[in-house]
């Protein structure tokens, strides 16, 4: 039998013991120190302990029901955590356990995943806020009651990532609260586009994998491939890249020296009759630029990215500029180019 352990990746289907109790996953994540199975029901499904009794429907993620044998283990037909009457938890095979409850008890507590809510939302005006900024007994309710689930399970399955072994807890949650905040406002800005269309020059779309959606700008080209201009979260920044459908996963950040690869993020769409290339050199000098610039992003330290287009070796490539940085930075051969003359993306 596997003990449960902070510091470690747990995926669908792994059994833990804990306190002599043992535990099915239901959320992929990798735990932490102050995230053990009892008290975060949202991730962990209880599996011993309790009296007999039949297993009952499962109602969840994927319309699974369980008929119980014994006190815990059944047989399931697809997908779910039951949570109905004395039921157990479906899984991707289709098996069940039993939550070790009679037929006529009731759960004290209902956790849904998949499309549906967890049992702690954030509300609009704390997703506004930094991590830090909330109340320390509401920090420990979002975090044990699935208020962080949206942005463990995009880490879990590989969207988007930070640099874990430098980040002592609380960090790790920050960073998960800002990268699951970004995801809604980009799928809120994306539903709105598909809805009503453009409401400016310009307007961040998500995608993923290679898909480049209609009307995306180009910000570059190489060998006679387009580059287009998209942007994604990562390390609590939301850094601006290129996209094309000839990279490994779509998009392409550059960030300390490195060349980061994404799956998930977001194009800019837009109409370039009402924006313009502007040149620049050095640090962007926002008082002498002559134009207002397309903000791109953000640091980690909140100091704001623009959109650059700079050539190098034959080639012009989208990237990144700030009031910070001596030149652009622009993704490219595995690490980041700086090139001193570059152009900023403006609007008319």
């Amino acid at each position: 039998m596997t003990y449960w352990q902070p510091g470690t990746q747990y995926n669908l289907n792994d059994v833990v013991e804990y306190e002599g109790s043992r535990y099915k996953i239901i959320q992929a994540h990798r735990s932490q120190s102050d995230w053990t199975p009892p008290n975060t029901p949202a991730l962990w499904g209880r599996m011993s302990g309790g009296s007999g009794g039949h297993g009952g429907h499962g109602q969840g993620h994927g319309q699974g029901q369980g008929q119980g044998h014994g006190q815990s283990h059944g047989q399931g037909q697809g997908q779910g955590y039951g949570n109905n009457q004395g039921q157990g938890y479906g899984n991707n095979q289709g098996q069940g356990y039993g939550n070790n409850q009679s037929e006529q008890q009731q759960p004290q507590q209902q956790y849904n995943y998949g499309n549906e809510k967890p049992q702690v939302e954030p509300t609009k005006e704390e997703q506004k806020k930094d991590w830090r900024d909330l109340d320390d007994d509401r920090k420990k309710q979002l975090a044990v009651g699935g208020g962080l689930l949206a942005g463990a399970a995009a880490i879990a399955g590989g969207y988007f990532a930070f640099k874990e072994h430098e980040k002592s807890e609380e960090e790790k949650k920050a960073q998960t609260w800002a990268l699951q905040n970004w995801i809604k406002d980009a799928e809120d800005r994306t539903r709105q586009f598909k809805q009503n269309g453009p409401q400016g020059p310009c307007t961040w779309v998500l995608t993923q994998d290679k898909n480049i959606p209609s009307g995306a700008i180009v910000g570059g080209e190489e060998r006679g491939a387009k580059l287009y201009i998209c942007r994604a979260f990562y390390d609590g920044a939301i850094i601006p890249g290129k996209a094309a459908e000839g990279m490994k996963l779509g998009g392409v950040l550059g960030y300390r020296d490195e060349e980061i690869q994404v799956p998930k993020y977001e194009v800019l769409i837009g109409d370039m009759r009402a924006l313009r290339w502007v040149q620049a050199h050095g640090r962007v000098d926002l008082r002498n630029l002559g134009a207002r610039p397309v903000e791109g992003g953000r640091e980690n330290d909140g100091t704001p990215l623009y959109i650059a287009q700079a050539p190098h070796k034959g080639a012009t490539h989208p990237g990144k500029a700030s009031e910070k940085l001596d030149g652009a930075y622009i993704p490219y051969g595995g690490g980041e180019k700086r090139v001193d003359n570059y152009q900023v993306l403006c609007y008319a």
